[in-house]
Formats: C-alpha cells, sequence, structure tokens
C-alpha cells in the first residue's frame, strides 16, 4: 500500500512541476493577462480541471510559480535556510560571506529575475493579485538584511556601516532589474556579472586592504 501512495505522490507532484514549468514559459513568452489556463494546461498535458484541483485558480498558480522560482525547488524551505545562504552565515570572514551571497543571489537571479520583471507587470494590469502578495515587507529586502546582519559581524567588514546601509547597498547592487539590465539588455554573461557585483560590493562592504609593508 505504501509503494502505491508513494507512487501517486510522485505522479502528483510530476504533475505539479509541469504545470508550473509550463506556466512559466507561457507567462515570460506571452505574459501572465493573454495566458490562459487552458493553454497551460495543453502546453502541460494535463486537464484544465486538474489545475484549478492543484492551485485553485490563475494567482495561486502564478504563486506557486513564483516560490518555485526563487527557491530553485518545491520544498517548502525558506531562503534563508537554504544551504546556500548558510554559507553566509557560517562564513568565518566578510570576505568569503560575501562571495557566498553573490554567488547564490546569482543563482536565483537566473531563475527568478525574469519572473519578477512579469509578476510586476502582472501586478499592474491585474489588481486582484494584490491579495496574493499583500502590502508587507519586501521579502528580498528581508533576506538582504539577515545578510547585511551576518556580514557586518565578521571580520573584515568595513567599519562604521550600519545594517541598515548595507542592506540597502545589497538590496540595490543584487536587484533582479539590475541584473536583467547588464545579462539580457547588456548581453553579460551571468559570470560577468557576479564578477561585477562581488568587486563592486567588496568595496562598499569590506574594509579596504592594508597597503604592503616591506
Amino acid at each position: 500500500m505504501s509503494d502505491v501512495k508513494g507512487s501517486r505522490s510522485d505522479r502528483a507532484k510530476g504533475t505539479r512541476r509541469r504545470i508550473i514549468a509550463a506556466a512559466t514559459e507561457l507567462f515570460l513568452l506571452n505574459g501572465y493577462g493573454a495566458t490562459t489556463l487552458q493553454q497551460v494546461a495543453d502546453q502541460a498535458g494535463v486537464a484544465v480541471q486538474t489545475i484549478y484541483f492543484t492551485f485553485r485558480n490563475k494567482p495561486g498558480l502564478l504563486k506557486e510559480l513564483v516560490d518555485v522560482a526563487i527557491a530553485g525547488d518545491d520544498a517548502p524551505v525558506a531562503t534563508m535556510d537554504r544551504p546556500w545562504f548558510a554559507q553566509v552565515v557560517d562564513a568565518p570572514d566578510a570576505g568569503s560571506g560575501l562571495a557566498a551571497l553573490v554567488a547564490g543571489s546569482r543563482t536565483v537571479l537566473e531563475r527568478a529575475a525574469a519572473v519578477s520583471e512579469m509578476v510586476r507587470a502582472a501586478a499592474a494590469a491585474h489588481p486582484e493579485l494584490r491579495d496574493v502578495w499583500p502590502e508587507r515587507q519586501d521579502p528580498r529586502h528581508t533576506v538582504h538584511t539577515a545578510a547585511a546582519e551576518a556580514l557586518l559581524d565578521k571580520p573584515g567588514a568595513r567599519p562604521g556601516l550600519t545594517v541598515e546601509e548595507a542592506a540597502d547597498i545589497l538590496y540595490a547592487l543584487l536587484s533582479p532589474e539590475l541584473f536583467l539590465i547588464l545579462t539580457r539588455d547588456r548581453a553579460w554573461t551571468p559570470a560577468a556579472w557576479e564578477r561585477w557585483a562581488a568587486d563592486t560590493l567588496a568595496t562598499q562592504l569590506l574594509a579596504p586592504a592594508e597597503p604592503d609593508r616591506e
């Protein structure tokens, strides 16, 4: 019996992932408003009723899509509980912590930056989406505030910076908007963006290197 339940669960998870993948492709290609759930169902190879049963409605599907884009999977694990963020917190010094943060942010942005842009456009045109993401603290700023607290508590952090200042710097330079400007509009590779972001943030958040004394 457990094998039967397990196979059903695996099939359900597979169906859920196909729907999310199909919706991501279509929403990014055609826009949220122009894409129907029937089109998503056809792309995913499921009945449209399956989408309603799984996600309840189109805004519910969009929310799940965004969560998966940010996390990289459908496990219910918050960003600050993810292994890549633990590397930031557990790093022995601010320099290595910052490198881990930029590398992890690159991975997230490669998946989620275009999705974030699509959601902003959808929310502007569809007021009902405001109920999906009610007015509250921006979760991305919350993550960067936690990162700033961790970095400034380590050796090698720039003295005199407040957590609020460091968080705002991270929020701006690791933004999906800036990532898209450079990697999509200006055709930088993600690796080039990562090098630039790491170098730029190092000048802002790390203590200046002491000159060599001979």
